[in-house]
């Protein structure tokens, strides 16, 4: 075809000819023109810019759009879409979508063009990936960062690998309204109230509508509030949920669950694992570390542990990680497992790029970005824990507060939400009288009112109101709760 040679010719002035087969570009849109169907069967998903030749891209684009509205897709229903195009007018013209379908032979291989019409945008992605590569290497300025390339080269190959690439950075509105509507669809069907992934406690759920992705959740506290039981009890929660809608047979993309990555810089992972043993056993996790259990306690914990054994739960406790050694990791976890949930503990001991290490504001405001990044990139939500500084014991008054959070302001910043575990029966067991004073009575009726009640201080949140949540905490087994009955409104300020 005269017009497809002139195409061809238009792009062989390149320096290095890139792949591409304009000629099944054209007899994959000609199928398409004659039988609308064969776009329902291609199973990889095509987008424009998978497209060598941008008008066969635009004109590719403009076909989803009509069949988004239920039209019938032709080359006359097409051609006032084309009659202003400068590339289509070079080449005689809306005409040009007639002789698409001259030949019927892409009837035959339509599949078999798509998947090589894919394969070929990736390779392309590859080369330009490589060049960028080499050229960044080949740059050795004082101020080049090598370690800073490779994990920039990593994460270019990443999206190549997932089929975005450079065409996955820009989206029409179109496609993000759409993202947008699902969530909300998602939010309808759950009764209300979880358009992400599951937290496991309803007063939560209520509260931010679960994790969702994209989104950098800080959850902070003093020791011993049990910041990390709550994020070992989301975690599993999130991977249970997960592991029951497969059972019920409902879609990945309309569940709730995730497969979840727990990054332990603080716990090994037989010390997790005890925790959430103790959790669904019941049986106190100080009791299992000492072996002071009965035998009928420890076919309860083998029954837990069976019935554990398929937990899409991955923990890595590789102690010092970098935040690029960290982002590597999680990439390749959700490449090879297909994670939906990453919970860091805790953010302060993570490092950041040897350029940061001489001060700390600025290694914790890297480490916090690259958590932010990280969610961006993967799409996913990221829960990572964090320290706060000790003035909190120096006041009257401990509840957290923003300006509590440790070394940076910067975590504030990229945080879409923050939240504060506080349980102030932590802090009143500390202040216990002498027995059988007046003030003896007065605190023993306090402790029986707050004893075993945690908060949640929702301070910020992107996508709605902060507030409190009230929640019941078991020590000995570490297990957060929702309160009984209405107990767990939300106490919440706006």
């Amino acid at each position: 075809m005269a017009e497809l040679i002139r195409l061809s010719a238009a792009h062989e002035a390149e320096p290095q000819r890139l792949p591409r087969n304009i000629e099944a570009e054209a007899a994959f849109l000609g199928a398409i023109l004659i039988d609308n169907r064969i776009i329902e069967d291609v199973s990889i998903k095509l987008q424009p810019d998978h497209f060598f030749e941008p008008l066969h891209g635009r004109i590719f684009d403009q076909i989803q759009r009509l069949m988004d509205r239920n039209m019938l897709v032709t080359p006359v229903t097409l051609k006032p879409f084309f009659e202003a195009d400068e590339a289509m007018r070079e080449l005689g013209g809306p005409g040009y979508l007639i002789k698409l379908t001259a030949d019927g032979a892409g009837l035959i291989g339509a599949r078999d063009f798509a998947q090589q019409i894919y394969d070929l945008a990736l390779l392309r992605e590859l080369v330009t990936v490589g060049r960028t590569l080499v050229d960044n290497a080949l740059d050795t300025s004082e101020s080049v960062d090598p370690k800073g390339q490779i994990e920039a080269a990593e994460s270019a190959l990443y999206k190549v690998a997932e089929g975005e690439g450079e065409t996955g950075s820009m989206k029409s509105f179109l496609t993000a309204s759409t993202e947008a509507i699902k969530n909300v669809e998602k939010a309808l069907n759950s009764g209300g109230s979880l358009s992400g992934i599951t937290t496991g406690l309803s007063s939560i759920n209520a509260k931010c509508g679960g994790l969702h992705n994209s989104d950098l959740v800080i959850l902070a506290g003093r020791p011993g509030m049990g910041k990390t039981s709550l994020a070992t009890n989301i975690a599993f929660n999130a991977a249970r949920r997960w592991v029951q809608e497969r059972e019920d047979g409902i879609e990945e993309s309309k569940g709730s669950g995730a497969k979840v990555a727990f990054f332990s810089l603080e716990m090994s992972a037989d010390q997790l694992a005890t925790r959430i043993l103790a959790e669904q056993s019941g049986i106190s996790s100080e009791l299992l570390r000492m072996g002071k259990i009965s035998r009928d306690d420890f076919r309860e914990l083998s029954r837990a542990s069976r019935e554990l054994q398929e937990l899409p739960l991955y923990i890595d406790d590789t102690p010092a990680l970098t935040i690029a050694a960290l982002r590597t990791r999680a990439r390749r976890l959700q490449r090879r497992h297909g994670i939906g949930l990453i919970v860091v503990d805790y953010l302060q001991l993570l490092q950041g790029s040897s350029r940061a290490n001489d001060n700390r504001v600025n290694e914790i405001s890297e480490i916090s970005r690259g958590l932010k990044t990280l969610a961006k990139e993967l799409s996913i939500p990221v829960v990572a824990l964090s320290q706060l500084s000790r003035a909190v014991e120096q006041r009257e008054d401990k509840t957290p507060m923003l300006s509590d959070l440790r070394e940076s302001g910067s975590i504030e910043q990229d945080a879409d939400m923050v939240w504060f575990v506080y349980r102030e029966d932590y802090y009143e067991l500390m202040k216990k009288p002498d027995e059988g004073t007046p003030a003896f009575e007065a605190w023993n009726e306090k402790m029986e009112r707050i004893h075993g009640i945690a908060e949640l201080i929702i301070s910020k949140q992107r996508h709605g109101s902060t507030g409190r949540v009230r929640m019941k905490f078991e020590a000995k087994i570490t297990r957060f709760s929702d309160l009984a009955d209405d107990q767990y409104a939300d106490m919440g300020y706006d």
